[in-house]
């Protein structure tokens, strides 16, 4: 892979076929009932924002789409799918009034199967009804549950909010694909599924390196799931293969294609392309290591919104922006905050070598519904992309919210701990952050929030003394560990000790035995006294300019660097997000500060 544009115009860059055509652009739309349709929206932007063409932030329950199609010549004579990357919260479809189906959640994406309701000539009807209710068991990330935005809560988004698109097939599909790669062995596994196998159909794998074919693999599909092992030959005896990391991104092309023999010819049922990067993530006594070297982690933390689009990217270019921008600030890597991205971002963190920490947005109210939502939504996260090699941690609760009373509530510990091990039975060669900020339960990452406001206070307080006891560190007020976990999980001794030794073993090399990484990952959130109102706010006092923004950022962000252990940091924020007006860039994501100045500090460590 070379150009970094090459497959931004795909929906979903890591899961490409050829036959596809977008449905964004002008939707019929109303409120509360189909009849109330007597306004148009352009999807995805969702109607609370202005790139909507309706802009109106009130609360309503049940909002209504419809728009037409015709089939494209292309897609004639063949299995037609109609795909949404995200609607928020449940969605039911209809094509042709025929009832498609419901999906509930409001971050990852689902499909229906069309074929046998389409029109292959004439107009076909697509009608899309949404509840999004202000409910607190919801997924919510930053949308705010009130009428109001307040605090760092912001304007709900409801409905599409990702894009819309239909794809075709000549057979049956491919329904996914996983690729889990293995440095230590120059391996690749990847597992197809395929859900309507028949006995002697096969998959054909090409893997490819800068255009040039390295490996060719053919095999007969054992049923719905098929493993496929990929050796992966160095180039000559000396040069590993090609590493996936900040510093080299290389990438591996690969395509998938489900084939049967018809008779003394091949029939190609579907063909999907994709990619992966040879890349491992682990701990080593309290350090992360990317490939088997230590890595001091600097990123920032990126909530992704737009003045005018909300949580929906303007475009694939946007998005082109912050990342590039990411990098000019000198940072390695980005916390995407409460909010699962639209895939095209972490495409483009993968071709540009930006380490990304995927986040599951919060609910905020711990009951089963909560349990059970955080759980489908993560599921359904790592489902669709755990391919990515920019992807290093999961983050599954954040600052104990939706989990209030963790501090001391067994269950709400239990459930804390269910979802480490949910990622870790899921994906084994990334690391977790359980609780990130304190009150941290069993996690690979010992997390710390605090917004002091000068680097004397991180060094008084992050002592080496001080983190030897750090049931007595009270960031933000908060206690560092939830009652009951510091022992067990902090003072993994050096060596190993603790744990029993093999009690979890993964892929990765997080073993539960190695000591937890410790990383400041939130603080900062400086503001410029200009843009700090009675609504608009910083954390801290807020600066006079530039140049004092910049001297500030120094000396908390060195004093970070100096704490004994510490693996890395992540400032608050990349950009003003509404009220929050503490980033590095403005609402409109243009630069604030410079990012000359910031990336110098930064190079320092």
């Amino acid at each position: 892979m070379k150009n970094t544009l090459d497959y931004l115009q795909f929906p979903r860059p890591d899961f490409r076929r050829k036959c596809w055509e977008e449905l964004n652009g002008e939707w019929r739309f109303g409120f509360d009932a189909r009849e109330n349709m007597d306004r148009t929206v352009c999807v995805p932007f969702a109607y609370q924002t202005k790139a909507s063409g309706i802009g109106e932030t009130g609360f309503h329950d049940i909002l209504w789409y419809e728009r037409t199609f015709r089939l494209p010549e292309e897609m004639k004579g063949k299995r037609q799918y109609l795909h949404f990357g995200a609607v928020d919260y449940e969605a039911h479809v209809w094509v042709n009034e025929a009832y498609l189906g419901k999906h509930t959640g409001g971050y990852t994406p689902f499909s229906f199967e069309i074929t046998e309701h389409v029109k292959e000539d004439g107009e076909n009807v697509i009608a899309v009804k949404v509840i999004d209710r202000a409910d607190t068991a919801q997924p919510r990330g930053k949308q705010y549950w009130e009428e109001e935005p307040s605090r760092c809560w912001y304007t709900p988004t409801s409905g599409i909010w990702q894009g819309v698109w239909l794809e075709a097939v000549e057979g049956k599909p491919i329904d996914h694909i996983k690729l889990v790669t293995d440095i230590d062995r120059n391996q690749v596994a990847a597992t197809i599924t395929v859900d309507e196998y028949e006995p002697g159909d096969q998959v054909f794998l090409t893997v490819s390196y800068y255009g040039k074919t390295v490996k060719k693999l053919t095999a007969s599909l054992d049923g719905i799931r098929t493993q496929v092992v990929i050796a992966l030959k160095p180039e000559d005896a000396i040069d590993e293969i090609h590493y996936w990391s900040h510093e080299d991104p290389n990438l591996y092309d690969m395509t998938v294609d489900l084939v049967r023999m018809d008779g003394y010819s091949l029939q190609v049922l579907d063909s999907v392309g994709t990619y992966f990067g040879m890349r491992k993530v682990s701990l080593d006594s309290g350090r992360v290591l990317i490939n088997n070297i230590p890595c001091y982690l600097k990123m920032v933390l990126d909530q992704g919104y737009w003045e005018e689009s909300g949580l929906t990217p303007p475009s694939a270019l946007a998005l082109k922006e912050d990342v590039e921008m990411t990098l000019a600030y000198g940072f390695t890597g980005a916390r995407k905050h409460q909010k699962i991205e639209d895939p095209r971002y972490y495409y483009l963190a993968d071709c540009y070598g930006l380490y990304v920490w995927g986040e599951v947005p919060s609910a905020y109210e711990f009951c089963d519904d909560e349990i059970m939502n955080l759980t489908r939504d993560f599921a359904e996260f790592y489902r669709r992309d755990c391919n990515h090699p920019c992807l290093i941690t999961w983050v599954v609760l954040n600052e104990s919210w939706g989990v209030r009373k963790i501090l001391n509530d067994k269950r709400q510990q239990n459930f804390g701990k269910a979802l480490y091990h949910m990622a870790k039975a899921l994906d084994p060669t990334r690391l977790v952050s359980t609780n990130d900020g304190w009150e941290n339960v069993k996690a690979d990452i010992i997390s710390i929030h605090d917004y002091a406001q000068t680097g004397k206070a991180f060094e008084d307080k992050y002592t080496a003394k001080a983190l030897a006891a750090p049931e007595a560190i009270y960031p933000q007020k908060r206690r560092l560990f939830a009652m009951g976990e510091t022992e067990s999980r902090w003072r993994c001794s050096e060596d190993g000790a603790g744990e029993k030794a093999g009690d979890e073993s993964p892929a990765g090399g997080c073993q539960a035995a190695h000591k937890p990484a410790l990383l400041v990952t939130e603080y900062g959130g400086i503001a410029l006294e200009k843009s700090v109102s009675q609504e608009n706010w910083g954390y801290g006092d807020a600066e006079k300019d530039e140049e004092a923004v910049i001297r500030r950022y120094e000396d908390v962000t060195k004093a970070i660097m100096g704490i004994p252990g510490c693996s890395g940091f992540c400032y608050t924020q990349l950009t003003d997000v509404y009220q929050e007006v503490n980033g590095l860039l403005d609402g409109n994501h243009q630069p604030k500060v410079s990012p000359e100045r910031i990336r110098e500090i930064n190079q320092t460590k």
